[in-house]
């Protein structure tokens, strides 16, 4: 199993959330790559750059996605074979992003912080009821840095699901 992560907007393929996930992810067995868009603001030029990467893997992947890379995810989950998405604070619904509309292929499981003042969490909650997906609001902003020890034990049972369900390994 491997995993593909995908930042946001403003950050970069390895900063400190993303080091951290990998770190649980490879402590999972699972292989990791993130993904650098630090040379493309449009999220919509980014969903292609992780199509394009991920219509060669042959082994089972995920996609972890955060803010804009949480949309960059969806929308390439939606495209290929992915075993599972896991965003965090995913910029769904937001104005002048080209799509507004989502689908649900796979399991998908979101994070996002109460006192967000970037992606409202009513976004996260409208998606969530609208695909029928697991959905996590816990205390903590858009970067979810104060809630990080919250976020890992969420993405640590994301990883055991998975495990469980025979799609990792």
């Amino acid at each position: 199993m491997k995993v593909f992560f995908s930042h946001g907007k403003e950050s970069g393929p390895w900063g400190s959330k993303i080091k951290r996930l990998a770190n649980i992810a490879e402590e999972y067995g699972c292989s990791v790559d993130s993904i650098d868009y630090a040379d493309n603001p449009d999220p919509d030029l980014r969903v292609e750059r992780l199509v394009n990467i991920l219509k060669d893997v042959k082994e089972d992947f995920l996609l972890v996605g955060s803010s804009m890379g949480g949309y960059v995810s969806l929308l390439a989950s939606e495209k290929v074979n992915t075993k599972g998405v896991f965003l965090l604070a995913p910029a769904l619904f937001m104005p002048g992003y080209k799509q507004q509309s989502y689908t649900n292929k796979t399991q998908i499981e979101i994070v996002h912080g109460w006192s967000d003042d970037i992606v409202p969490p009513e976004n996260s909650i409208k998606f969530a009821k609208t695909v029928d997906c697991s959905l996590h609001l816990i205390s903590g902003d858009h970067r979810l840095n104060s809630s990080i020890e919250t976020v890992v034990i969420l993405f640590s049972q994301f990883l055991t699901s998975q495990k469980a369900t025979g799609i990792g390994g």
